[in-house]
């Protein structure tokens, strides 16, 4: 029943959603903060879930940087969307776009598709990438993994991130949300989910031949936190 009821107000603010991204899209359509503000949106519907989010970390200036985070399950876009801050896009695959309701409001939004299938063009949506991250001061939200990994770890990165922060020379901004392995649509109470956004690593003064040092480098910061997290919810939770 608590499932079926999740189910409908979530499918009722999805379309709702869709039919406000077309109109606030089209009224304006090169807006920058049209990521956060869908973000900060499904952020809100997290206790819907049954999950408690509790945000911390650095506080970050306005200023471009590719951020990197886990990727565990569906129930990333009501934790991690609540560390999203204005002025940032997200890459995503481009398979999204056919996922219903959510699929369509992630391409108007701004966020960019990037083909993995498909090396040559992969490359050349880097390169716009960081050309965008250059001429409109945006950052960019990379899930590493390329994959969820549900909440079992952190599994191998793809490179496509670092390649991006070397090139833009703009700093690497981990972010690690703890397990949300046993978060079931049916479970009344979800628990806490803790989401850390970790200090910044420099790029600066890296090049390419740096790229698979800086990301097994990141790789490792991100695992520490998600097993410090992971162990602090479960704490958190037995506490309550």
């Amino acid at each position: 029943m608590i499932c079926i009821l999740r189910a409908l107000i979530l499918f009722v603010v999805a379309v709702l959603g869709l039919i406000f991204a077309i109109v606030y899209c089209i009224i304006r359509p090169k807006y920058e903060n049209h990521v956060f503000i869908y973000a900060r949106i499904l952020s809100f519907l997290a206790p819907l879930i049954g999950i408690k989010v509790v945000l911390r970390g650095f506080e970050r200036k306005r200023a471009p940087c590719i951020f990197t985070a886990n990727h565990q399950n569906s129930f990333d876009v009501f934790t991690l969307t609540k560390a999203v801050p204005k002025a940032t896009v997200s890459l995503g695959k481009k398979s999204l776009l056919w996922m219903p309701l959510f699929g369509q409001i992630y391409w108007l939004t701004g966020n960019i598709l990037i083909d993995r299938t498909n090396r040559v063009n992969s490359l050349q949506t880097l390169k716009k990438v960081v050309k965008k991250i250059k001429t409109r001061m945006l950052s960019v939200w990379f899930f590493p993994e390329g994959t969820r990994s549900n909440g079992r770890g952190l599994l191998p990165f793809k490179m496509g991130a670092f390649h991006t922060a070397i090139q833009a020379k703009v700093p690497i901004v981990p972010v690690v949300a703890s397990c949300q392995r046993k978060i079931r649509w049916n479970h009344w109470n979800n628990g806490v989910v803790i989401v850390e956004i970790l200090k910044p690593i420099t790029t600066q003064s890296l090049h390419s031949d740096d790229v698979k040092l800086l990301a097994a480098g990141v790789h490792q910061n991100m695992l520490e936190a998600f097993q410090r997290l992971s162990k602090e919810a479960r704490q958190l939770e037995v506490a309550h």
